[in-house]
């Protein structure tokens, strides 16, 4: 016997991995999972060469050992088992492993762990501590706005910036720039810049889920590479090389309107139109109006379809400023309502040709720009 461990906790640490495991690949290998002992637990590692998730599970190690076998079957095999211990044996020839549970059993052909591409290690360098709840809300913000198209690598990512106390979230895609700011469980010294690609961001938000312990982060000395430590997985990524664009400079410093609305009457009405804007090129328009002789203002949000229809809806709120109007694409809109918490947010814009700017009053740290659409009004 190689180990015995429980169904549920390698089902759980198969799914963990999992999403490293390329769909396509060029090194073949690389579609495996590599099952190894590590300090009696079950180490599993999966790899697509830019990015490797590891995890641990409890285990009964009867011998050291380590072998690859295809992820995608021990996955769904593992997974169609009962919720009982799975013994493992390990297979000399040909090379892989033989699976028993209750009255299920299964041999799976792999190869030997050498063949696996070895995973960087990141032990030196710089580190910093951030609360866990706080990493991966401030991601789900940021991370919608990074490029889903390679034609710029370095918008693929989010820029992380460290310093002192102050952790800094950045992400653009031409289009619309999100930046979150928060604090650091500890100070760290100096300042540190680096672009981690966005899948690898979006996975550490998915393994921190609820827990409560600090995310450790360290940059490779080489700044080629970046570890997540969360508490039961590692994340190792290579960084995205390139200068990222001084966000700073596409938040404008002043409006002449400022909107401030309820969250869900502002989320609700963009709804509604997006409904409209999917068959008129995915654009909502909105106009601002302060309010008269001490009254609420209100934004008319509507959209249109020139062979199916329109809508319009009105929401009131405090209106500062001029009369607006401005466009924005439905799904960039709605991305950012999607992230924010209950309670009011405010709008800000200058003319149909300014970004709008918008924050909610509960994240003092966190800023939403969105170019507008150029349309006929």
């Amino acid at each position: 016997m190689w180990i015995t461990c429980l169904q549920e906790n390698l089902a759980h640490g198969l799914s963990i991995v999992g999403r490293a495991v390329p769909a396509r690949a060029t090194l073949p290998v690389t579609q495996n999972v590599l099952l190894e002992t590590d300090q009696s637990r079950l180490k599993l590692t999966a790899t697509n060469l830019e990015v490797a998730i590891s995890t641990w599970i409890g285990a009964q190690v009867e011998t050291e050992g380590a072998v690859t076998v295809p992820a995608r079957l021990l996955t769904e095999f593992v997974s169609s088992l009962p919720n009982e211990k799975i013994e493992i044996d390990l297979v000399d020839a040909p090379r892989g492993v033989k699976l028993t549970c209750a009255r299920f059993n299964a041999s799976i052909n792999g190869t030997d762990a050498e063949e696996f591409p070895p995973i960087p290690t990141v032990e030196s360098g710089a580190t910093a501590k951030i609360p866990a709840a706080a990493l991966r809300a401030s991601i789900e913000r940021v991370v919608l706005a990074a490029a889903k198209d390679d034609s710029r690598p370095v918008l693929t990512g989010v820029k992380v910036e460290l310093s002192g106390d102050t952790l800094t979230l950045a992400a653009a895609d031409g289009f619309r720039l999100g930046v979150d700011v928060g604090k650091l469980s500890e100070p760290i010294d100096g300042d540190i810049g680096f672009i981690v690609p966005a899948r690898t961001m979006q996975e550490v938000q998915r393994l921190i889920g609820d827990q409560e312990e600090d995310v450790e982060i360290t940059i490779a000395e080489s700044a080629t590479q970046v570890l997540f430590k969360l508490r039961d997985a590692e994340i190792v990524s290579q960084l995205v090389q390139g200068s990222f664009p001084d966000y700073e400079k596409l938040i404008p410093a002043t409006s002449g309107t400022e909107a401030t609305v309820n969250h869900q009457d502002f989320l609700q009405a963009a709804r509604a139109a997006s409904i409209f804007a999917r068959d008129g090129s995915g654009i909502i328009r909105l106009f601002v109006s302060p309010g008269e002789n001490g009254s609420p203002g209100h934004i008319k949000i509507t959209s249109k379809a020139e062979e199916i229809g329109d809508n319009e809806g009105i929401i009131d709120g405090q209106v500062e400023g001029d009369e607006a109007k401005v466009a924005f694409d439905a799904r960039f809109l709605l991305d950012v309502l999607g992230v924010l918490p209950a309670g009011d947010i405010t709008l800000s814009t200058s003319t149909p040709s300014s970004p709008g700017v918008i924050r909610a009053k509960s994240l003092e740290g966190y800023t939403h720009v969105v170019m507008p659409m150029f349309v006929q009004w």
